[in-house]
């Protein structure tokens, strides 16, 4: 039974405990901004276009800086450059605060400030992951992935259903200013971690960046280029949520389909819930999933799970004629079923991503994949804020969803690898899942273990040879 529920190991190292704790407050605040952003732009506008809108303005920084970002994550010391990033936030949370106390009610500059959030988180969220081995210990990876999931998608739900009750009550600037002051715990937080510099480059190892910059960029697409298997569940997680998330449909799925007020009501902060109760509810049971050993074959049954989500969300949004009724609820079932196919597709790709880089590398890979599981929404932003526009949110969701489950298995398909892949297996032809330069410039040793018939014990060889447990575990 211990092994069906979430693993709080991570939890008994100080520094991780301390992030993990203040990441439940700043969550929250964070949800509360998600949640009026898209309401006030809805308000002011009365355009899905606008909200997906957003998607533009949030996409464009997050590429440039998130794969900026990630090389900045592996050159300099993580612990200062989240101090820089989340104080950068701070500031532009009082931006949000002071646009919307003042009743600017210009939806550009709301836009622009939205700009400047994603561009800092852009930064700021592949260096946090960049640091959970370290803090943790690489054998508590996707221990320490779910309970960071499982935490976001908690603040997911806690968040609107807050700001869907004070919306009307209080107004935007309110929850602005409540994100404005969750975010400090955050920077306690990072205050409190010790120094992180990065690792020293290695004289053979040459994916470790000397400064930031274009070249040290283009290392880590060069990693990603030679393992296949990483890539795929890029290719799979962007399918899923460029076509599959109605995110910037919400405001029009409430007010038009549901009959809801346009600044919002119950069911516009329920729908903004959903997605994250059916995340918790899975990171709840997420033991089952970070033991699952074909980790590409559960990402793919994910994928397509949220798929068939989606499509019923869309078709009980069109039935639901305009009024809260059954098929609302049903609407709100399918939307959480969805979360915890996601939460479980979320942690297996992230733990393969961390698996697959020594530690000179992973800020840079975790800059292309916030740039892909961010970046994938900001698409689905546009594409259905123009779809919804012109087409209708339920035939827009249900159309996506299906995009979803028909490209995620042509894929496969073109990569079957990708579904018997586990994390003992080899890749590209024979290449371990490390830094991919490293073996062409290192010179080899002979292996310690080897039969000393005819030969002295290699000097690298500091320890007496131990029995190889390797291949039996990786049967399990």
């Amino acid at each position: 039974m211990r092994k069906l529920f979430a693993d709080t190991t991570p939890l008994r190292h100080d520094d991780f405990r301390r992030l993990w704790t203040a990441n439940i407050v700043t969550v929250i605040g964070a949800q509360l901004n998600i949640l009026a952003v898209p309401a006030q732009s809805y308000m002011l506008t009365g355009s899905s276009s606008y909200v997906g809108l957003s998607g533009l303005f949030g996409l464009i920084p997050l590429i440039v800086f998130g794969l900026y970002g990630g090389s900045l994550a592996d050159a300099m010391n993580r612990r200062t450059l989240l101090h820089i990033t989340t104080t950068g936030m701070i500031i532009t949370a009082a931006g949000f605060w002071l646009q919307a106390a003042i009743g600017i009610n210009n939806v550009w500059l709301i836009l622009s400030l939205f700009a400047l959030q994603q561009a800092l988180f852009a930064v700021n969220q592949p260096t946090r992951t960049a640091i959970i081995p370290k803090l943790v210990g690489k054998q508590n990876i996707a221990a320490a992935t779910s309970l960071n999931m499982t935490v976001m998608q908690t603040g997911a739900i806690v968040g609107p259903l807050v700001g869907g009750a004070l919306i009307p009550l209080l107004g935007f600037s309110w929850l602005y200013f409540l994100d404005f002051l969750a975010l400090f715990a955050t920077l306690w937080a990072v205050h409190r971690l010790p120094s992180l510099p990065p690792e020293p480059a290695s004289s053979t190892d040459a994916t470790a960046p000397s400064k930031p910059g274009f070249r040290s960029v283009l290392e880590g697409f060069a990693f990603l280029m030679s393992q296949p298997i990483i890539l795929m569940s890029f290719l799979v997680d962007l399918i899923a949520m460029t076509f599959g998330s109605p995110r910037a449909l919400i405001p029009q799925i409430s007010h038009v389909d549901f009959g809801e007020p346009a600044e919002g009501g119950m069911m516009y902060a329920l729908l903004f819930a959903a997605l994250p109760v059916g995340a918790v509810l899975g990171g709840v049971f997420s033991g089952m999933v970070t033991a699952i050993v074909r980790r590409g074959l559960g990402v793919t049954i994910s994928v397509v799970v949220w798929g068939g989500s989606i499509v019923l969300m869309g078709l009980a949004i069109m039935l639901a004629d305009g009024r809260v009724n059954a098929w609302a609820w049903i609407a709100l079932g399918a939307f959480a079923i969805g979360g915890a196919a996601d939460m479980f597709s979320a942690v297996l790709r992230s733990t393969m991503l961390q698996e697959a880089a020594d530690d000179n590398l992973r800020g840079r890979l975790q800059g292309v994949f916030i740039v892909v599981v961010v970046g994938g929404p900001r698409l689905a932003d546009i594409i259905h804020g123009w779809g919804g526009a012109h087409y209708g949110a339920g035939p827009t969701t249900a159309v996506g969803g299906a995009l979803v489950i028909i490209c995620t298995l042509i894929a496969v398909a073109l990569v079957p690898r990708f579904l018997t892949w586990t994390p003992h297996d080899k890749v590209n032809g024979g290449a371990e899942m490390a830094s991919p330069r490293r073996e062409q410039h290192a010179p080899a040793q002979p292996e310690c273990n080897a039969p000393e018939r005819h030969t002295p014990r290699p000097e690298h060889c500091t320890s007496e040879p131990e029995h190889n447990t390797a291949t039996s575990e990786g049967s399990s």
